[in-house]
């Protein structure tokens, strides 16, 4: 029994190990998020620092245009940095029977 025990928190430690590693992994990336067909687009890090944001100047006189597509553009960003972290995460977890929706830090 002790011997399960010891070999359970072994991989419990390995397990955090790797999510630590990933989590690492995922703050390096950068995604850009677009809107109104390239109009705006806006450089996003993993750990959703934008970096960058780039304006068409052919709208640069719309404020209420830019306004808006600014808000999809970032939306856009994060949503691809969500659809990353859950592609990494879930090699991670890939072993492991968690139950719909269960989220892992």
């Amino acid at each position: 029994m002790k011997g399960n025990i010891a070999q359970l928190m072994q991989q419990a430690q390995k397990m955090q190990d790797q999510f630590k590693q990933a989590q690492e992994e995922l703050g390096d990336i950068e995604v850009t998020g677009q809107a109104g067909g390239g109009m705006i687009e806006v450089v996003m890090k993993g750990q959703y620092d934008v970096r960058r944001v780039v304006i068409d100047p052919q709208i640069a006189d719309d404020r209420e245009m830019i306004e808006d597509l600014m808000a999809a553009a970032i939306n856009d960003a994060i949503n691809k940095i969500q659809e990353k972290t859950q592609e990494k995460m879930s090699g991670l977890t890939g072993g492991l029977n968690l139950p719909p929706g269960f989220q892992l830090p």
